[in-house]
């Protein structure tokens, strides 16, 4: 590990302050992925600045039925809080299967939102990778990609996103809340937060250097919505996701679907909202048929490898699956 400089801000400005002097300084909230990379290599910071004690570490809900949540909130807290239990239960569940309760204790919002691939050329420094070193190739390619991305890759970088919590904020339409070094706020959609990796997949978000996240934003839940986050992966204990669903349907008293929200995860380089099912689906009766086409137009823009080609089916029938089960919850209830 690279020996580095640490430093606890007092306060947001203090933050900015100490990251502008410094182009190798990195944010450091709960650590739980960063130190990882740290000790792989794979991150180097000159300078670990500490924003674990910021005041952002509450989750204020509001009387329109919005949700404010302080990207220092510690996963744990987010996921027992009875207002998000309530009324955004897929967040709720996202976080519950994306990590241990010991690692939900110290990992923060900002922190798993920010995240990198678990991709196995990234986290080697031995290996080649276009993503940790420009220009250098994507091994995964030609190699083990199994678990990698199927949709939204590109010929620099196949790597998949990790992010659990990530995806069920892209199916809610959250907003994340910005400061940036100067101190101007800006706020961004959760599902623009993230780049595709085109020809520059070290480029992931963004983000600018000193960027800070301060929040989360959840708009009020659609009237009458169900939802649920389903996540497959290879053994039943915390690992990351094959493929996961994050959806939101709301059920007219037709039985069309009113509004329907789905977001993918482990099937991308970022939280991928499934918009093409959304539209095919809104407005239509939820029966098989409609479901399955709907389903398999999202993954007509796959590029599947050999050995990751089964996630297009498992998606699909993901897909299927979830929003089934939704609308036959709303028809039970």
């Amino acid at each position: 590990m690279r020996e580095f400089a640490y430093a606890r801000a007092g306060d947001a400005a203090e933050a900015a302050a100490l990251m502008a002097e410094r182009p190798d300084a990195t944010y450091l909230g709960g650590g739980t992925n960063l130190v990882d990379l740290m000790k792989l290599g794979v991150a180097g910071p000159g300078l670990l600045v500490d924003v674990s004690r910021l005041p952002y570490d509450r989750i204020e809900h509001r009387d329109d039925g919005s949700v404010l949540i302080g990207a220092t909130v510690r996963n744990g807290d987010l996921a027992g809080d009875p207002g998000v239990r309530e009324r955004f239960p897929l967040l709720a569940q996202a976080l519950l299967a994306g990590a241990s309760g010991q690692l939900r204790t110290v990992a923060t919002v900002g922190g798993n939102l920010l995240q990198r691939t678990r991709c196995v050329y990234f986290q080697d420094v031995s290996k080649p990778c276009n993503k940790r070193e420009p220009g250098s190739g994507c091994p995964a390619i030609g190699g083990a990609h199994r678990d990698l991305a199927v949709l939204g890759t590109s010929d620099h970088c196949v790597a998949s996103h990790p992010s659990d919590m990530a995806v069920a904020l892209v199916a809610l339409d959250a907003v994340a809340h910005l400061r940036s070094v100067d101190g101007a706020m800006r706020t961004v959609p959760v599902a623009e937060l993230y780049r595709l990796p085109g020809d520059t997949p070290h480029r992931e978000t963004v983000l600018g250097h000193g960027d800070l996240v301060t929040a989360v934003e959840l708009p009020p839940p659609p009237g009458g919505a169900a939802m649920r986050y389903r996540k497959v992966r290879d053994r039943w204990s915390y690992a990351f996701a094959l493929v996961s669903v994050a959806a939101s349907v709301s059920v007219a008293d037709d039985g069309t679907l009113a509004d329907v929200r789905i977001a993918l995860g482990g099937v991308a380089p970022l939280p991928w909202r499934a918009r093409i099912a959304e539209e095919r689906l809104r407005g239509g009766m939820p029966d098989e048929k409609t479901l399955r086409e709907a389903a398999r137009a999202e993954l007509a823009q796959a590029r599947p490898l050999p050995d990751n080609a089964f996630k297009v089916d498992l998606a699909t029938d993901l897909i299927v699956a979830v929003i089934r089960d939704l609308v036959a919850r709303k028809d039970r209830a």
